[in-house]
């Protein structure tokens, strides 16, 4: 395989082709490094990644309170300690230098933001101070002295963000750049705090040492630069030194999702290759990029020379170790879901993963081969009896998992029907896989009651019994046309023309997106109706997103999405309105009629038409079994949505727990 294949960079000699790019991860304090997050990198280096980027690193004081610092000298033993972290397994080791202008936060930094001029920013809501150009230099002078930092503690490469909308973006862009001295104005002028940063860097490490810069290959921004302008600004890079890209998509604040399971694999490699036919050095293409084969084909490609994969080194750290060894099938592949690392880091939380629940946990003891072995009964096939089952089996316990279900996933398997939410089933093809290799005894059709339970004869039981949607007290809800949002994502239930959809939380409003896009146009019919110039793009884009339902999604809180997380909320939420997906906000639903629905709307009656009413106001858990079961045998835990309704990732870390345990 070429993924496999070394290459160089600089004079710096990559067993193979996979980086793991930088990724805030929340595991410091005041800068410094901690063991937990040396633990975790280096069970990455021991997975056999090629490259390893550690960052953000801030230079100056404008970096987040719990990431990496590196404008100090204090901050070098620790740093140093990382290194040899990731060298022992055998692995190299980048350090991201980081500086986010106007998208640095005044009550984390403790002064008002920085930028090329003062332009607000949508992510923050923050007005920045244009910089001077003393201070400007003063920030070139930084990012040179963290460089040399970094190569003093031992790193094997720099690499400069200049992406995402960060400071060295901000200056590039017009859309933020409105200076009319040597920074601002043309494109020439524009580029120079970026070009000098990057002369600065090479001046500080000397000839040899490689240097990288992370750029976006287009800032999807209204008035922003395109990937014609940033191969152009990639070419004067190579020019001042830059031995190899690191391309990404656009800016936090753009509309267009970057790495979102809505985004498909791969959908922006042809970002790197529009740098990579503009330098001579290597590329490394970036975003949704979560399996060997789709790296393997994007190298074979020739549209770039190496592939980053982040999250998806997160959510399995032996990823590279298992395509050398022919186990591709036993890799937890990144679902995009952001769960628990993107919606983590804009919450100020440490990064987590809902497939891996040891990510970020490295330092905890694994679990530890069974002592007695036990037969190990799991009921309940969701996404925590399968990691219940999974851990159990694989510390040597004889497990047997009863599904009362066709199959196995439980909730997962409706979350993946929505389009743009299928990598949800790719968490099932796992656990299929890897129950069948480690010899699980499944059950599927079987439902468990307390006698064929207890006649079972289990050494230890795990209630893993989910829950099932609530029928709200609402008059007339117990008609034919009322149905309930699981049973309308299993295919149970049809719907008319007309649907009322009541709860706007993440299952009405997924519920909303799948009915919405029913008769639209898929990808496959639009490309070829594009090209060939069958119609006109406004003519394709009314039929790509203009269904044969009239949906509305009503919601008691102010804002519908409220339990979706922060980094996907407004995706889903954009996706509603271009679908025609219409929302009503503070309304309560007061009756349910042949005709349709009655609401309260802040006080005021208002009558919505509909052919059929789809419920989604939430789930209850169906514990009563499980409480019956605790009082009658010795070992018994209970996990997931039989505790309590939760995500994905809450249940899959209680099913890791006690599968550890038992």
């Amino acid at each position: 395989m070429i993924l496999l294949s070394p290459i160089k960079i600089g004079r710096v000699e990559l067993k193979n082709r996979v980086v793991m790019p930088a990724m805030h991860l929340g595991y410091c304090r005041d800068g410094f490094v901690s063991e937990q997050l040396v633990e975790f990198y280096r069970v990455r280096a021991r997975g056999g990644v090629g490259l390893i980027m550690v960052g953000g690193c801030a230079i100056d004081k404008y970096g987040h309170g719990n990431m990496i610092r590196i404008d100090d000298d204090r901050y070098i033993p620790g740093l140093t300690e990382l290194v040899k972290g990731v060298h022992s397994e055998g692995g190299k080791i980048a350090a991201q230098l980081f500086q986010p202008g106007r998208y640095s936060y005044s009550f984390l930094s403790g002064t008002q933001p920085v930028a090329p001029s003062p332009v607000p920013s949508k992510l923050t809501g923050q007005m920045p101070r244009a910089l001077t150009v003393d201070e400007i230099q003063e920030i070139v002078e930084a990012f040179a002295q963290g460089a040399a930092r970094a190569k003093a503690a031992g790193f094997d490469a720099v690499e400069a963000i200049g992406s995402a909308g960060y400071l060295i973006s901000q200056f590039l862009s017009p859309v933020t750049n409105q200076r009319d001295d040597e920074y601002g104005g043309d494109f020439e002028r524009r580029m120079r705090f970026g070009l000098e940063v990057a002369r600065s860097i090479r001046a500080a490490v000397g000839p040899d040492y490689p240097v990288l810069f992370r750029v976006g290959g287009n800032d999807f921004m209204p008035g922003g630069n395109t990937n014609r302008e940033m191969a152009m600004f990639c070419k004067r890079l190579e020019e001042a030194g830059v031995d190899a890209f690191n391309v990404t998509g656009g800016w936090h604040e753009t509309r267009v999702p970057q790495i979102t399971m809505a985004a498909p694999r791969g959908a922006f490699v042809y970002l790197a290759r529009g740098i990579r036919e503009a330098v001579n050095v290597p590329v490394i293409a970036c975003n949704r990029i979560n399996d060997p084969e789709l790296a393997e084909e994007i190298l074979a490609s020739g549209l770039a020379d190496l592939v980053g994969m982040a999250r998806a080194m997160i959510a399995d750290p032996d990823l590279v170790t298992k395509t050398a060894t022919g186990q591709s099938g036993a890799i937890r592949k990144c679902i995009g879901c952001n769960q628990g690392c993107l919606d983590a880091v804009f919450t100020m939380k440490p990064v987590s993963c809902l497939v891996n629940a040891r990510a970020g946990r490295e330092l905890e003891k694994e679990p530890q081969p069974a002592q007695p072995v036990k037969q190990v009964l799991v009921v309940g096939g969701g996404p925590g009896g399968m990691e219940a089952a999974r851990v159990a089996a694989r510390r040597g316990h004889r497990v047997t998992l009863w599904e009362k279900g066709p199959r196995l996933g439980g909730q997962l398997n409706l979350a993946a029907v929505p389009p743009g939410r299928e990598e949800f089933g790719t968490v099932v093809e796992y656990y299929n896989h890897e129950l069948a290799r480690l010899g699980v005894q499944i059950e599927l059709g079987k439902e468990a009651d307390e006698d064929n339970i207890k006649s079972f004869g289990a050494d230890a039981v795990v209630m893993a019994t989910g829950a099932a949607p609530i029928e709200p007290p609402i008059a007339g809800v117990g008609q034919d046309h009322v149905v309930q949002a699981w049973d309308v994502l299993a295919g149970k239930a049809s719907t008319g023309k007309k649907v009322v959809i009541i709860g706007g939380g993440a299952v009405g409003c997924e519920t909303a997106l799948y009915l919405a896009r029913k008769g639209t146009l898929n990808a496959e019919a639009l490309h070829f109706l594009a090209l060939n110039n069958a119609e006109n793009w406004d003519t394709l884009k009314e039929l790509a997103t203009r269904g044969v339902k009239d949906v509305t999604v009503v919601e008691m809180q102010r804002a519908a999405g409220a339990d979706i997380g922060v980094s996907s909320r407004w995706v889903i939420l954009q996706e509603m309105r271009r679908f025609g997906v219409k929302t009503i906000t503070g309304a309560t639903a007061r009756e349910i009629n042949e005709g349709g629905v009655v609401l309260d709307v802040q006080g005021q009656e208002k009558v919505l038409e509909a052919d059929t009413v789809v419920l989604a106001v939430g789930s209850r858990s169906l514990s009563d079994l499980c409480e019956k079961i605790k009082e009658q045998l010795p070992e018994v835990y209970m996990v997931g949505d039989a505790v309590a309704p939760r995500k994905a990732l809450d249940a899959i870390y209680q099913g890791y727990l006690a599968g550890s345990v038992l």
